[in-house]
């Protein structure tokens, strides 16, 4: 089954005492599934998922599958530093009921992660999991851009279905989807180039904004297919301010404040992070009510 559609990266909520609030979560799940996301991702880097502990992490992902949609797939992040335990962590996950993981690459010992030796990681991992494996390409936290010549080469692995390219470079996330085999999922992993990525034949995205406005989000994949570029482009540029806020502007925090904003919980960050400023989110308010938030979350 090729993985697509639209999916957020879902925050992971939590009390003023940091310990997560699994009640807020569960209503946060219960509205993302009466959108029209295809699921969601939990442990994402907007779930925070470095902040996690390991229990915490497999709590999360066997939570967040009791209490949405059934219709709705969840993606799980199983990545970690070493591959023994990345792959402990994606059979959890796989026991928890994900559908698919969603595997960052090691960064601690970036002097030796080689493509050799990064290639060798995913091999093993999707050697040894029981669940489809995305890879996760986030340079902008990982520090490491896994390049379009080692997804591909991983693309043609079975148990490999896909890339989440959060890379910004659309030459790059063309050229994997031109020379992967066709049941390969690349999906965009911001909002701002999810228009560019579908009319080269991308098959979804992970957007942290999808968080915030997820039907706004769908309905530029629904005009794609649709045909209606003009009103698809339209919708997109609409999209890149917010879109800014909630991930490179302020980041998590931003984030977090923009889901209270529009009717979810998005609450208090585990440290280090700390909420925005009241500048942050006076910006972020007008951003909300240039777009009508509150028609589309």
């Amino acid at each position: 089954m090729k993985i697509r559609g639209m999916f957020a990266p879902i925050s992971t909520p939590f009390n003023s005492d940091e310990e997560i609030n699994y009640g807020k979560l569960k209503e946060n799940l219960s509205k993302w599934g009466k959108t029209g996301l295809a699921g969601v991702v939990v442990l994402g880097s907007n779930g925070e998922f470095v902040s996690l502990t390991h229990e915490e992490k497999v709590k999360m992902i066997a939570f967040t599958r009791e209490n949405i949609s059934e219709d709705k797939l969840v993606i799980a992040g199983t990545g970690c530093e070493s591959t023994k335990e990345t792959i402990e962590l994606t059979k959890e996950a796989s026991k928890a009921g994900a559908d698919a993981s969603l595997v960052i690459n090691p960064t601690y010992f970036k002097g030796s992660l080689t493509r050799e030796v990064l290639e060798a990681h995913y091999r093993k991992v999707a050697d040894s999991s029981p669940l489809p494996v995305m890879i996760y390409n986030m340079p902008g936290n990982s520090g490491i851009n896994l390049g379009a010549p080692l997804i591909t080469s991983l693309s043609f692995h079975e148990n490999i279905a896909g890339v989440k390219d959060s890379s910004g470079n659309i030459v790059q996330i063309s050229s994997v989807i031109n020379d992967s085999p066709g049941d390969f999922s690349v999906f965009a992993g911001s909002g701002s180039y999810l228009l560019p990525t579908l009319l080269m034949g991308g098959a979804g995205a992970t957007m942290a904004v999808a968080n915030v406005v997820p039907d706004y989000c769908v309905k530029i994949e629904d005009l794609y297919k649709k045909g209606q570029i003009d009103e698809a482009v339209k919708m997109q540029l609409g999209l890149l301010k917010l879109n800014a806020a909630v991930t490179s502007g302020f980041g998590i925090p931003g984030m977090k404040y923009a889901l209270d904003r529009v009717g979810y919980y998005g609450g208090p960050l585990r440290l280090p992070l700390l909420p925005p400023s009241e500048d942050q989110k006076k910006e972020i308010d007008k951003l909300i009510e240039s777009i009508e938030a509150t028609r589309w979350c």
